[in-house]
């Protein structure tokens, strides 16, 4: 090529860098004020929609009531995931580590919906033998199972080991509900080919599992106390969550099983998990940025919102 060409061309680069880093700057900007404004996106609903709107009509032409198990439903939005749904006729089973707390969520939804069918089994998601107890108790009720949602979520600030001597965040956030959804897949593949309705299971990811780069996505780094990072950990099992959810999307297509997987960010919620722990997003400034229960329409709930006969 002769010289001639090259003239003026790193400038006129430079110039078209920093015109597209602009425009997408301000279409993050704009995406972020909708967000603020609560205006509508492409599924009809915005930040100030609830879920009560999200569901109200979903699950009216669905032939059979459905069955579904959440995670960490005895507070924030794992509860007001099981009211609505209970609300819109979905059995509720909720596995739940302290059953008084999950006892008075179960006595808070029939105070609103009566006739709501709630089920109230034990689980240490930090536990394998707890997990393999639950599901085979469970399993032996004979119920379907249509949804799983693995929403519940453990942050330590301080190195914390389960009784199987794992880190405590990945084991409950990550290693626990894979092991519960691999226990209970075979039964959400056996009722998706029974009743024709898509099986959905959802994992509860955050956006914080950007802040994991390339080369410090090492579980080993978390094991010594002095250069221990909660956060840090917290972010790595929110990482694992949606490369789980990933590799089991792939594997069920292989498998052409009526059921789906996805993994959400639920939005920047005041819950359990920032609220307890200082140095994780706390105090006078989760009020500024984060809204508290109940929330708008959680994405968890959009991920089967759409349910119809396949």
């Amino acid at each position: 090529m002769s010289p001639i060409y090259l003239r003026g061309y790193p400038q006129k680069l430079y110039s078209c860098s920093v015109r597209l880093l602009t425009w997408e700057f301000l279409m993050k900007m704009k995406a972020t004020l909708k967000y603020l404004a609560g205006i509508a996106g492409p599924s009809g609903y915005g930040s100030k929609s609830t879920a009560e709107q999200v569901t109200q009509d979903c699950l009216l032409s669905v032939p059979s009531p459905l069955t579904a198990i959440i995670t960490g439903a005895t507070s924030g939005i794992g509860a007001e995931t099981a009211k609505v749904l209970a609300k819109r006729g979905v059995r509720i089973i909720i596995p739940a580590r302290d059953l008084k707390k999950a006892t008075k969520v179960k006595e808070i939804i029939q105070k609103e919906c009566p006739n709501a069918e709630i089920i109230l089994l034990e689980i240490d998601l930090s536990s394998f033998a707890s997990i393999q107890r639950f599901c085979s108790e469970f399993l032996s009720l004979g119920m379907p199972l249509h949804i799983l949602i693995n929403n519940a979520g453990k942050y330590s600030q301080k190195l914390e080991f389960s009784e199987d001597k794992i880190e405590m965040s990945f084991a409950t956030n990550y290693l626990g509900h894979f092991l519960l959804t691999e226990m209970l897949l075979g039964k959400m593949i056996e009722t998706a080919s029974d009743t024709g309705i898509q099986g959905r299971i959802v994992n509860v990811s955050s956006v914080i599992h950007n802040w994991v780069k390339r080369d410090n996505f090492c579980f080993n780094k978390m094991l010594n106390p002095k250069s221990y990072n909660g956060t840090l950990a917290y972010a790595q099992t929110k990482l694992a969550n949606i490369l789980h959810a990933k590799e089991l999307s792939r594997q069920l297509e292989a498998r052409k099983a009526n059921v789906t997987i996805n993994s959400v960010h639920p939005g920047i919620v005041k819950t359990g998990i920032i609220r307890d722990h200082k140095g994780f997003i706390t105090g006078t400034h989760a009020c500024i940025i984060t809204r508290p229960p109940p929330p708008p329409p959680h994405p968890q709930l959009n991920c089967f919102f759409a349910y119809q006969a396949k």
